[in-house]
C-alpha cells in the first residue's frame, strides 16, 4: 500500500488545497492531510481545531484520505506511520524552488516528493489571500 502524506499550515485549508488532496487521492492508496506546525508562521487556530476543520470539509466518500494534526517533523511523521511520499503543491516559481530545496533534504532522508501543479483558476490563491478576504 502507497501512503502519501500532504503536510501543511492550512491556514485556512484553501480550494487550492482541496484540490491537491483530490488529486493525490487518486494517486495513492492512502493520503494523510498532516495539519502542521511552522516556526515562521502564526495561524489563527489550533491544530487541532485546523485538523477538525479538515476533516469536516472533506467528502465522506474520500475514504482513502484522513486528517492528522502533527508537531514534529514531517519526516519523523512519515517514519512513524509509514508514508513512502510526501505531496506538494505549486502555484508558481517561487514556490517551485522552496519545494525543491525541501524535496533535496526529505530524499536524502529516504522521502520522495510529488509536485502536484496548481489548477490555472487557483494559481492566485493562498491560505494568506484567503484569510485577508476574510478580515
Amino acid at each position: 500500500m502507497t501512503h502519501a502524506v500532504y503536510p501543511g499550515t492550512f491556514d485556512p485549508f484553501t480550494p487550492g488545497h482541496f484540490d491537491v488532496v483530490g488529486r493525490a487521492r487518486h494517486m495513492f492508496d492512502h493520503v494523510t492531510v498532516l495539519v502542521a506546525v511552522n516556526g515562521n508562521k502564526q495561524p489563527s487556530q489550533t491544530t487541532d481545531a485546523r485538523a477538525t476543520e479538515i476533516e469536516r470539509l472533506l467528502p465522506v466518500e474520500w475514504e482513502n484520505v484522513s486528517v492528522a494534526a502533527w508537531h514534529g517533523l514531517t519526516v519523523d511523521y512519515c517514519k512513524q506511520h509509514g508514508c513512502s511520499v510526501i505531496v506538494r503543491g505549486v502555484r508558481n516559481s517561487t514556490d517551485c524552488q522552496r519545494e525543491f530545496e525541501l524535496a533535496t533534504m526529505n530524499e536524502t532522508l529516504g522521502l520522495t516528493t510529488l509536485f502536484v501543479p496548481t489548477r490555472p483558476a487557483l494559481a492566485s490563491m493562498s491560505s494568506t489571500a484567503v484569510r485577508a478576504l476574510r478580515a
